[in-house]
């Protein structure tokens, strides 16, 4: 690999350790501010991993776009469509995976839907992050493949005026409000959602209010905004390729990051800043963010010549960063198949726990009297455990890719 490509590695790899620090807490119940999402409107530091992860598909799509046009259609549609699906499918299996549970004191398999205690139906999500990357990936390669560069900043500014425009007007009431679908009020996105995939295969919500709703956080109406946050990372890709890694070049993506940021900012104030339904001031403010941040990596790998081992705990995530995500969402998973016994309930029943738990609850949990503490480091030492895979996975030149 090229040393120009290295602080978009750095940039892909951060992104990717940040995701395993939000996702892998020691427990849910006890986790710092900065690493939550935002109820609904705002914006934390959490709110910035899957931004910036699009942000770099678009990056990664700028270096290889060239070459895909010059071998024409054919080409093109076979290595698009054989990628989107690859990654749809994988995105799809992991949420089904490991496709058994634990009920009546053995392993039965997770049906595609079926009706619970309560009477309500439940079943496999449809979508999730690998599908959003995969649906974002696929449009956004075909507007980047025929409008070229300039065309494709115009349809940005068209997808995201549009989604807005999409959104206000399809409840003038509470446009941007928290959905109810039985009441059909709210963010019009959860209707379509409801409508189109049906309420068992949509992701339930109970963050928001403290009571379960449907809503679904990668849902096909707020992937507009998500597309046009991949198209933008290509731009800003085809700005380093083209400007090289020069003091120029930085300045150049300061600018325009900082233009980003502000306009995002400013259109907070009218369509609010929002991970939830992908608001377009919410991309472009993550655009804006990315931007710059990739700009203080070229200055400091590229022109400062940083040493590339204060990069490499990053670089190394940023080289397989599809293989560790789906790692780390599939091994707890069948970790949690192990059953350890671990008490009783109230009521008498015997309790049982995964490695994974045993591991937060016996040696991470006690660290200090606050147990957000410890659920915290149980989350970087979850960091450092896929970090030694993709070291040693680099190490050995094994690259895993779709």
């Amino acid at each position: 690999m090229k040393e120009r490509f290295y602080s978009l590695d750095v940039f892909r790899g951060a992104t990717v350790a940040l995701m395993i620090l939000v996702n892998t807490p020691g427990s849910w119940e006890h986790i710092y501010p900065p690493l939550r999402h935002a109820e609904w409107h705002g914006l934390t530091p959490t709110d910035l991993v899957f931004p910036f992860f699009l942000f770099a598909v678009g990056n990664a799509m700028a270096f290889v776009m060239p070459s895909l046009q010059q071998k024409g259609d054919a080409n093109f549609w076979g290595k698009v469509l054989k990628r989107t699906f690859l990654i749809f499918i994988i995105g799809f299996l992991l949420g089904w995976f490991p496709f058994v549970k634990w009920s009546g004191g053995s392993y039965v398999f997770k049906p595609w839907s079926f009706v619970n205690g309560e009477g309500v139906e439940r079943g496999v999500r449809f979508l999730g992050v690998l599908p959003r990357i995969a649906i974002c990936y696929f449009f956004a390669s075909i507007l980047v493949y025929y409008f070229k560069w300039k065309g494709a900043i115009i349809t940005t500014a068209v997808l995201l005026l549009g989604y807005w425009a999409i959104c206000y007007f399809g409840n003038t009431a509470d446009p941007y409000g928290i959905p109810d679908i039985d009441k059909a009020t709210g963010w019009i996105g959860t209707q379509i959602d409801v409508n189109i995939l049906g309420k068992a295969h949509i992701y339930r919500d109970d963050e928001i209010t403290g009571i379960e709703i449907f809503f679904e956080p990668e849902g096909l109406l707020s992937s507009i905004a998500a597309i046009a946050q991949v198209i933008l990372g290509y731009v800003i890709g085809t700005v380093i390729i083209k400007g090289g890694n020069n003091t120029k070049t930085v300045f150049r993506l300061l600018i325009i990051g900082f233009i980003l940021f502000a306009i995002g900012s400013i259109w907070g104030r009218y369509f609010p800043l929002n991970k939830r339904i992908w608001s377009s001031s919410y991309t472009v403010i993550t655009s804006g963010m990315g931007t710059m941040i990739i700009a203080a990596l070229i200055y400091v790998f590229e022109l400062v010549k940083l040493p590339q081992v204060f990069g490499k705990f990053f670089d190394a995530f940023g080289k397989n960063p599809l293989f560790i995500f789906v790692l780390s969402g599939a091994l707890p998973r069948i970790l949690g198949l192990i059953r350890i016994p671990n008490g009783l309930t109230e009521k008498g029943i015997e309790k049982f726990i995964s490695p994974f738990g045993w591991f937060y609850e016996n040696v991470c949990k006690n660290i200090g009297t606050d147990l957000r503490l410890g659920s915290f480091v149980y989350a970087v030492i979850m960091i450092i455990f896929y970090w030694v895979i993709a070291y040693i996975m680099d190490k050995r030149k094994i690259y895993v890719k779709v």
